[in-house]
């Protein structure tokens, strides 16, 4: 016998003898395609929103000088904020946390609403209210900005927003170097969700983790009322 005629004879291993085996693919297979599937059907949903109050009915007027309320708003889910144009304080910062809110949710079209409502309706008159829509460049369609006699809004926002809302009085600030006496009125900073059916379901701050909470809530809410 000579060496050319000898050859090496290697045994598989367990795993070589598996992969041949066309059970095992089957197997295989159904195991890597099937759990995520059962996941995804099994997956604990989160829990609701609260409810924290319905908003009565309301009709006030929009920046057409033509009424806007709670039936214009019927099936949708919407997000109020309370401003006034003059403000020298805070409504700037909101103001651009609201065209933040719109851009964001541009995809789910008119699913979603945004209010800002005034609480100095005697200087926002609906003509006010246009010319400062059109220079946040607020979607008519999406974004409306209201006002109304006062005491309906401050029975609107004190009893069904649950937010305050007191008198126009004057407040010292700075502009510059030097200090002024400004005209403030005090009024709620955070935004409320409102599902479908009017019921509050949050006060969201608007500050980064605020803003986000509240995207994530109205995702929550389309999805449950959509899909």
């Amino acid at each position: 016998m000579t060496t050319d005629t000898l050859s090496y004879i290697r045994e598989e291993s367990f795993v070589q003898k598996l992969v041949r085996i066309k059970l095992f693919w089957i197997f295989f297979f159904l195991i890597t395609f099937s759990y995520p599937i059962y996941r995804s059907m099994n997956r604990e949903l989160p829990p609701e929103l609260p409810r924290l109050g319905k908003v009565p009915a309301f009709s006030l007027t929009n920046g057409f000088g033509k009424p806007f309320g709670s039936k214009d708003l019927e099936g949708r889910i919407y997000m109020a904020s309370f401003m006034f144009t003059s403000c020298p304080t805070t409504c700037p910062g909101l103001i651009e946390r609201m065209k933040v809110a719109q851009k964001r949710l541009k995809g789910l079209g008119q699913k979603v609403a945004l209010l800002s409502i005034s609480v100095d309706p005697a200087f926002d008159t609906p003509e006010v209210l246009f010319k400062y829509a059109r220079k946040t460049k607020a979607n008519p369609y999406v974004w409306h900005f209201l006002t109304g006699e006062r005491k309906d809004l401050r029975a609107l926002l004190i009893d069904g927003f649950k937010v305050p809302m007191g008198e126009k009085e004057p407040v010292e600030g700075v502009v510059g170097l030097e200090k002024v006496s400004l005209l403030d009125i005090v009024h709620s900073e955070q935004l409320v969700l409102v599902d479908t059916e009017g019921m509050i379901r949050g006060y969201y701050p608007t500050d980064r983790i605020g803003m986000d909470k509240l995207m994530i809530d109205v995702g929550l809410l389309v999805n449950r009322k959509y899909n």
